[in-house]
């Protein structure tokens, strides 16, 4: 007969053990490292409520959840905020349901609205869930050549044109050239930015786990970045930003096929091109390049609300705030922003 589960919020002393199932887990990413609850608390200020479930001394699940609470955007509890993936990581059926038990306590404790799962594969069909996003994750071969011959031919045909453009890439030191060209990038598209300090944080937190990469003309001028995160074999391209020169010079194009290629040196055999809303540019780019988008299970649990909430720039109602927003000098925007974007989550 087994031991039975016991499931207790995350205490000092459990990051080593929280991190080594982690990465033994096969459900779980990037986004369920112990790092991000620090952050999360530190950088946002936001609360958060880690849970483990044990059996017999081991950890056989974990979930990582925070709680944001908002005026304009309501309360919530998420696994988890900023992160395209999150939910419980662990294969033990009795502590997954455990561990939800202990989070619908805690969500209905705190009287938020909603509480959302962002998972990568669904568990619960009858739940509401969100359908707008989709992410694009796809084997990536051992070599160059192979991976150049995978690119469809009208987007190869862009890579050879920004390096027949003598683009360079180069791996930063620092937010500097990224916070730049992300923050310039945001505002046309009418939304807040994140703040530089949070970028700071996720390289020094990451280390060699997080990475900026920028890609520059021949004469030094930068055109595009990426900060990208690593995890077991994966690369995950996560936030990027551009000049306006970035697209006749086909920089973007570039830049991802850079990124590949690096990754493909560090041993990376998944990448991961990340979360976007279907029918978006994005959305397209990725499929140009290949690959084809995989449904997000995004499940709520509702409490205080009678439909699941819209808050992302899809929404016709945010219109008139991104027409205005973009309007702003960016040294306004980019102090007014993080203080928006917190609460988004």
């Amino acid at each position: 007969m087994s031991s039975a589960v016991t499931v207790r919020p995350f205490a000092a002393g459990d990051s080593a053990r929280w991190n080594e199932f982690v990465y033994a887990c096969a459900g779980a990413t990037f986004f369920h490292r112990i790092e991000w609850r620090e952050i999360i608390h530190k950088v946002f200020r936001h609360r958060t409520h880690y849970l483990l479930a044990e059996r017999a001394g081991e950890v056989v699940a974990v979930l990582p959840l925070a709680e944001v609470k908002s005026r304009l955007f309501g309360h919530a509890i998420t696994s988890l905020p900023f992160a395209v993936y999150g939910g419980i990581a662990g294969d033990d059926a009795d502590a997954c349901q455990a561990l939800e038990a202990a989070a619908d306590e805690i969500a209905r404790k705190a009287g938020v609205q909603h509480l959302e799962y962002r998972n990568l594969v669904a568990r619960h069909t009858d739940w509401p869930r969100q359908d707008l996003y989709v992410t694009f994750r796809k084997e990536i071969h051992a070599d160059d050549e192979a991976n150049m011959a995978a690119i469809p031919r009208k987007q190869r045909a862009m890579v050879r044109k920004g390096i027949k453009n003598g683009l360079v890439s180069a791996i930063d030191g620092n937010a500097d050239r990224f916070f730049a060209l992300y923050s310039d990038n945001v505002l046309r598209h009418g939304t807040p930015a994140l703040s530089k300090h949070f970028f700071e944080t996720l390289l020094s937190v990451f280390g060699q786990d997080c990475e900026v990469m920028t890609v520059s003309s021949p004469d030094g001028k930068p055109l595009s970045t990426v900060l990208s995160f690593y995890f077991r074999d994966e690369i995950l391209p996560y936030y990027a930003g551009d000049d306006l020169a970035a697209r006749d010079l086909a920089a973007n194009d570039f830049k991802y096929w850079e990124l590949m290629r690096r990754a493909c040196a560090r041993g990376c055999r998944i990448f991961d091109y990340g979360r976007s809303k279907v029918g978006t540019g994005p959305y397209n780019f990725k499929k140009n390049w290949g690959f084809e988008p995989l449904p997000l299970s995004y499940e709520y649990r509702l409490y205080k609300r009678d439909e699941i909430p819209q808050n992302n720039p899809m929404n016709p109602k945010y219109r008139a705030f991104i027409a205005l927003w973009r309007r702003l000098p960016l040294g306004v925007a980019n102090t007014i922003g993080p203080h928006i974007v917190r609460n988004l989550g």
